[in-house]
């Protein structure tokens, strides 16, 4: 990895990510449902699965809708081999992209988790399923973005992202018995194994979502060569 790229493509991608509406929205939402959150709660701590709502939506509108677009943009300007192709390598590219995502990402969270506390956080073990969360969804959002041949493509994608990993939680609303195979399906989706972490003392739940972060680097991978092989 060379410093000096990386530097140059966050600089480039930051003043990019501040002139787009779009995306200079999207760390704001997890914020207003957090401040809605916490006014229904009238002051008391909320449930686990709630607030792993407001994660999953922070990583689902911010992480996820930000490298789409932003790898969507560079596929829609037929830019991305340009850069590959350039002294920066992919890795570069990647790694400058995702600490622009990053920044962002880590700002709406911790905005967030402060108005509705963030007690349940401090600790090893969540703070590593948060980490893991956020690398999942980063991969996942880098090889949509790959896959994606406009930045209006992306569109069609990130609603199901968030339906499927975002929202997951709220699967609890829908009165499903226990014993049904979309909750034994849903249960092993990586937010409800980072909600599992909570309720347990076992490191499962962390293996579980690090084998999500593989199945993501792998999905990203395969974009990845897509792309570059495609006319």
């Amino acid at each position: 990895m060379n410093i000096q790229r990386i530097s140059a493509i966050f600089e480039k991608d930051i003043k990019d990510f501040m002139k787009n509406m779009m995306l200079l929205m999207m760390p704001v939402i997890p914020i207003i449902l957090s401040l809605l959150y916490g006014r229904m709660s009238g002051g008391k701590e909320l449930p686990i699965f709630v607030m792993y709502i407001i994660v999953g939506i922070t990583y689902t509108s911010v992480t996820s809708s930000g490298m789409m677009t932003m790898m969507a943009e560079e596929n829609e300007k037929k830019t991305l081999r340009g850069l590959i192709q350039s002294p920066a390598s992919f890795l570069d590219i990647i790694v400058g992209k995702s600490l622009v995502t990053g920044l962002m990402t880590l700002i709406s969270l911790v905005v967030s988790l402060i108005i509705v506390g963030f007690d349940p956080f401090l600790n090893v073990r969540a703070l590593l399923g948060l980490i893991l969360l956020f690398l999942y969804f980063l991969l996942l959002g880098i090889g949509i973005g790959l896959f994606s041949k406009s930045i209006a493509a992306t569109s069609a994608y990130i609603m199901p992202v968030m339906l499927l990993f975002g929202f997951t939680p709220m699967i609890e609303f829908l009165g499903l018995d226990k014993n049904s195979i979309i909750i034994k399906v849903a249960d092993t989706f990586p937010i409800m194994q980072a909600i599992e972490i909570h309720e347990t003392n076992s490191w499962l739940p962390l293996g579980i979502i690090a084998v999500w972060v593989l199945g993501a680097a792998l999905f990203m991978y395969v974009c990845f060569k897509k792309t570059m092989t495609d006319d």
